[in-house]
Order: C-alpha cells, then structure tokens, then sequence
C-alpha cells in the first residue's frame, strides 16, 4: 500500500546553493529512488518514491517555460538524489486517446531520457496513465486541509498518485518507445 507524506522539499531560492553543493559530490544511484513527473506546461508536479516501502512523497513543483523545464535543475536533482527511475504521467483522455498535452509528455519524456543519457545517466525513463489524478489530487488536498483554494497547486500531490499507480501494478508503466508518435 502507497503512503501520500504532506511535507514537501524545495530546491528553489537559498536552497539551491545547498542542492548545487550536493550535486558536486559523487552520489551513487540508489535503485529504490524513483522521480514521479506530473508534466504540465506551466508547471509540473514532482514525487520522491521508495520502491522498497512503495511510498512517495510531494517534493517539488517547477516552473515550466512552454513545456520546457530548467533542464539543468531537474537533471541535478536526478543526479543528487540518486534517482534511477523516473515515471512521466501520461495525460490520456477519458475514451484512453492520446491529446495534444499527452503529445507534448511523451515528447518531453523522450528528450528527458536523451538529456540523462547524454550525462551518462543510467535512469530508466518510462510513462504511466496519469487520468484523474489531479481529480483525487485535489480531493485528498481538500480533505486534508492542504489547500484553501481550489486554484491552489497540486500537482506535486499529483505526481505521488501518480507513483501509487506504478507502485500497485509496476507493468502500468511504459517504455517510452513503445508509445507511438501520432
């Protein structure tokens, strides 16, 4: 069973100077770390995942420029924490076709796995059916007093549904090469 933790971490502002000290040191990967992204083209979601205890945890959201991040921050927290899987929401719709945005999330999947491999990163990029989880995103937030407002971000909390998905049937997730180009 998956475990939603309220805390979230940042890397933003003052912190950045201490994820950017991390990055320096020689982490090794460690196979149970996993990175949930809830694509968005303003912003997307982050989970930190524990395969071992299948739990995930809200850890950041990032800014998003057109559906590009800051590549260079989100490598580093890959590198830092010593991810080795990430899991990229796909946003299908309802009848399970593919949308504009679910185009956008596998091309960005794509060019994330090429960046990583490009820094010699060993991280298995793959993607899951994310439909309704800003749905129950935001009902759990609302329930448990997280937001105040229904315009509040959630897509961090997202992204650890996300994760509880791959965690309750791990074959859910898809190489990203089997996903045809439209």
């Amino acid at each position: 069973m998956s475990v939603i933790e309220n805390e979230s971490l940042r890397v933003e502002g003052a912190d950045a100077d201490i994820s950017s000290s991390l990055a320096a040191l020689d982490v090794q990967p460690k196979e149970h770390l996993i990175l949930s992204l809830d694509y968005g083209v303003k912003k997307m979601g982050m989970a930190l995942g524990n395969s071992i205890t299948e739990t995930a945890r809200a850890f950041d959201i990032l800014a998003m420029n057109n559906g590009q991040p800051d590549w260079d921050n989100l490598l580093g927290i890959v590198k830092t924490w010593g991810v080795t899987q990430v899991i990229v929401g796909l946003p299908l719709n309802m009848d399970g076709s593919r949308s504009m945005l679910s185009r956008r999330a596998h091309k960005f999947a794509r060019r994330l796995a090429h960046r990583l491999m490009e820094q010699h990163m060993p991280v298995v990029v793959s993607m899951c059916d994310e439909r309704l989880t800003s749905v129950e995103a935001r009902a759990i937030a609302w329930e448990n007093g997280w937001i105040d407002n229904e315009r509040d971000a959630i897509d961090d909390i997202s992204a650890c549904i996300l994760l509880s998905t791959y965690f309750a049937d791990p074959s859910s997730a898809m190489a990203i090469d089997s996903i045809k180009p439209d």
